[in-house]
């Protein structure tokens, strides 16, 4: 009996040693990971450690200047970082030292902001039978949106519902997330009812959004309204981003013939799908210049 005890304690003392022996392992395993791992530094007076990479995640706690992080992972441009004192999140990679990359190489890791025109008392441009422009932005903005996440990409809609946005507010929020892409949405009106036709594509600045307007574009060229092409456009959602930025207009809505396309959803589809392909096209093509 005493040898039988004898043998259980000196398996147990055998066990306690794996046990010990183990957790020392790994946690020489976890220090030499994380030491290979990139290190930055924070390199603004202060920024918000969040739950999850974008700025509508809440914040756990606040960063300073001189902080320094271990980048473990990253999405959107957001590094997943570990802190000195042990705290795990989120942070904005261009308020860092290193900064994190200034373009992305594929869609499901980019930011893109929508833009439907108009909203609230800005009804926008109205059809013959006085439908108005805001209320089909908003729907195609929101058939592109599904479309993006459902490839994998961060979306901000500079509104989700019939409500007013001033028009700064709308490159803000592109400038504030850093955005890939901004697309604002619009349908056109010309002088006299049925004196035109056809959709375009409009850029501001040209080194930053021709590439982006020119990859949009050439996907409308099977669309049953007449592609216009691309032009240089003087408004200020494009004029004052600060990222790639185009406003695209989708049809006249004071032409009967435009109209009927307009408010058909098969049309709305089609369109949304070629701005889906024409952003595929505008990632792939960055990734292959840089």
């Amino acid at each position: 009996m005493r040898s039988k005890r004898s043998k259980i304690a000196h398996q147990h003392q055998n066990l306690v040693f794996l046990i010990i022996i183990t957790f020392f392992l790994v946690g020489i395993l976890c220090w030499r990971t994380y030491s290979y791992f990139k290190q930055v530094e924070v390199n603004v007076a202060q920024i918000q450690l969040r739950q999850g990479p974008g700025i509508e995640y809440h914040a756990k706690s606040q960063l300073k200047r001189g902080d320094r992080l271990t980048v473990l992972r990253e999405k959107y441009r957001w590094y997943y970082v570990r802190t000195a004192n042990n705290k795990f999140g989120w942070v904005a990679s261009w308020n860092l030292n290193p900064q994190g990359p200034q373009t992305v190489s594929k869609l499901s890791d980019a930011t893109i902001v929508l833009d439907p025109g108009h909203g609230g008392s800005d009804s926008g441009a109205l059809s013959a039978n006085d439908k108005m422009e805001k209320t089909y932005t908003l729907k195609l903005a929101k058939k592109v949106a599904a479309q993006l996440r459902q490839k994998g990409a961060k979306v901000y809609l500079t509104r989700t519902s019939d409500k007013f946005v001033s028009l700064a507010a709308r490159p803000a929020l592109a400038n504030e997330v850093h955005a890939n892409a901004f697309i604002s949405f619009h349908f056109d009106s010309s002088p006299q009812q049925n004196s035109a036709s056809g959709v375009t594509t409009y850029y501001y600045h040209h080194q930053l959004s021709y590439s982006l307007a020119h990859a949009i574009n050439q996907q409308f060229n099977n669309l049953s309204l007449k592609n216009r092409g691309i032009d240089f456009g003087n408004f200020e959602v494009i004029r004052d981003n600060d990222y790639p930025a185009v406003l695209l207009e989708m049809g006249y809505i004071n032409s009967d013939h435009d109209f009927a396309e307009i408010k058909s959803n098969q049309y709305l589809a089609e369109v949304a799908n070629d701005v889906v392909k024409g952003l595929n096209t505008y990632f792939t093509a960055s990734s292959s210049t840089n």
